[in-house]
């Protein structure tokens, strides 16, 4: 399995992870649960009209962190929105329940592809361990 593979699995296998952002001086935290490999690029999506998507366009650097099984990740680096009508639809092919508030070409449906990714896993019993991608 590949880093980019493994840290995608994980964030699966969370169900619910957390993602970090800035608006101007405030941190904002919110539940996300996408995480799709398309392209070779580790994917998230969201819609153009919620506040997180207008936080990343002002500032892209972003943090997530899941847990499960005693074991957490900590992913960061850069999100780069994506309003292909090929990455969009590979994301609702791999979730189809978003085919309910979202759809190709709506104008509103992004996913944005991570670059520079470092992701570290941490445990209260090993040595945390990064990985790059």
């Amino acid at each position: 399995m590949t880093e980019i593979e493994e840290v995608c699995a994980f964030l699966k296998g969370v169900g619910t992870y957390y993602l970090a952002t800035v608006e101007g001086d405030q941190p904002r935290v919110r539940p996300f649960g996408t995480a799709h490999i398309y392209d070779g690029k580790l994917y998230i999506q969201t819609g153009k009209s919620k506040d997180v998507s207008k936080q990343l366009e002002a500032n892209p650097k972003f943090e997530i962190c899941g847990f499960a099984k005693g074991t957490w990740i900590r992913v960061s680096g850069t999100l780069v929105g994506d309003e292909s009508d090929e990455a969009v639809g590979s994301m609702l092919e791999a979730y189809p329940a978003l085919k309910k508030m979202y759809a190709v070409g709506d104008g509103n449906t992004i996913v944005y592809a991570i670059e520079n990714g470092t992701a570290t896993f941490s445990s209260f019993t090993a040595e945390p361990r990064t990985v790059q991608f």
